[in-house]
């Protein structure tokens, strides 16, 4: 389906699906999933990135048991509002996911988002080497957290 704007994700989740919130790193793939009534994120392990074709397949069956109707992708933003080769990097990845399947992504500006999950694990006293795991959902989270906040006010 390729990429949609959030106000056209509400009638996707009508029929009880989930969200889904990604964040690319270069090691690894951070994915959290929404509740049902799309009220909260919920962080599920990182899928460590190997080979495209590899992580597509890893990605799309975790979606699958989960019931996900429409993925928010975080698009990394400059502070000055620029898109920089990250942001490419994200835009390319949707271009590759599209034909391989039929769920919409949803770009979400992701500014600041892992300097936030990195905040919050540092408050949960999470060790250095326990972070590194667990930063790119935590940032998936935070990712689809302000998506859903932002369904909820469109409603």
């Amino acid at each position: 389906m390729g990429i949609i704007a959030i106000e056209d994700v509400p009638p996707l989740l009508a029929s009880g699906g989930t969200l889904a919130g990604i964040d690319l790193g270069d090691k690894t793939i951070g994915v959290a999933v929404s509740d049902r009534g799309q009220s909260f994120a919920h962080p599920r392990p990182v899928i460590m990135r190997k080979k495209f074709s590899i992580d597509a397949a890893a990605l799309l069956a975790l979606l699958g048991k989960e019931n996900v109707a429409a993925i928010v992708i975080g698009l990394p933003i400059n502070m000055d509002g620029s898109e920089g080769p990250r942001a490419q990097k994200s835009r390319a990845f949707v271009r590759n996911m599209a034909p391989l399947s039929p769920l919409p992504f949803v770009l979400w500006d992701e500014r600041l988002s892992t300097v936030a999950a990195e905040r919050v694990l540092l408050e949960m006293d999470v060790s250095r080497r326990k972070r590194e795991t667990r930063i790119d959902s935590a940032a998936a989270a935070f990712i689809l957290q302000g998506a859903l906040d932002r369904l909820r006010a469109l409603s």
